[in-house]
């Protein structure tokens, strides 16, 4: 759409709406252009010419004589579509013990298509091929599909405590064509120290578009008792002794 005659005063903000409608799961781009001009409709005095600068010479609007007539903001934007959040997947283990479970996530309406990689920070990327370093899922589907996937933490507290205790591996990947849903399995691997309830979010992102967020909550239980200690009394108002050893974990 666009919008003319708006009138700025010297250092006045302007805010511009922006409203994001997917109607499907893949990437949307446009761009905000802000197109300034002088009111009185005097022209700036600076020329542009051949020599000046690529990104200068983009970013203005000249006349035939050359003159500067208007300054050009242009704001890249890009629509990353997310799905309704899922419902929490649930892993639970005993303290001091050691769980592998398989978890399988539904990625609804997945587009085909072979656009970019987009920007995902530090998130991993996955291969059915356990033998290739190469990034991204390829099974010769007819809709080739790369995903990323993050898991997140709602602080550096509960990250720090699940690091070491958690781990995520993709091992397939089903794609129906018809219902247009990917079928992620993943096996989660959860080795507690001690009993804890905490929360994350798995993220996955779709090259072609669209993001999902899937709630994991981990729950370890009490651990098993280590023994059981006997006490036998020798007597009446006699102390009874006995020894046992601990072994700390850590210095």
């Amino acid at each position: 759409f666009h919008i003319a005659g708006i009138r700025l005063a010297p250092k006045e903000k302007l805010e511009v709406p922006v409203l994001f409608m997917p109607a499907e799961m893949k990437i949307y781009k446009t761009q905000v252009v802000i197109h300034v001009m002088r009111e009185n409709g005097e022209n700036w005095p600076y020329e542009v010419t051949a020599e000046s600068n690529t990104d200068l010479s983009r970013n203005v609007t000249v006349t035939e004589n050359g003159e500067t007539q208007g300054i050009l903001w242009i704001y890249p934007i890009h629509g990353m579509p997310e799905a309704p959040q899922q419902k929490s997947v649930v892993i639970r283990c005993q303290a001091r013990q050691r769980l592998e479970q398989r978890v399988e996530l539904l990625l609804i309406g997945v587009m085909p298509g072979d656009t970019a990689l987009p920007d995902a920070g530090n998130s991993a990327t996955v291969n059915t091929d356990e033998s290739s370093n190469t990034p991204g899922v390829t099974d010769g589907s007819p809709a080739t599909l790369e995903f990323l996937y993050e898991l997140q933490y709602q602080s550096d507290e509960i990250r720090s405590q699940l690091d070491s205790l958690v781990g995520m591996q993709l091992l397939q990947k089903e794609w129906d064509t018809e219902s247009r849903i990917v079928t992620l399995i993943f096996n989660v691997v959860f080795a507690p120290s001690k009993p804890m309830r905490n929360k994350a979010t798995l993220v996955v992102q779709c090259t072609a578009g669209g993001l999902w967020k899937f709630p994991l909550l981990f729950i370890a239980t009490e651990p098993e008792v280590d023994d059981v200690i006997n006490i036998v009394a020798v007597g009446l108002n006699k102390e009874s002794i006995v020894g046992f050893k601990l072994t700390s974990q850590t210095r």
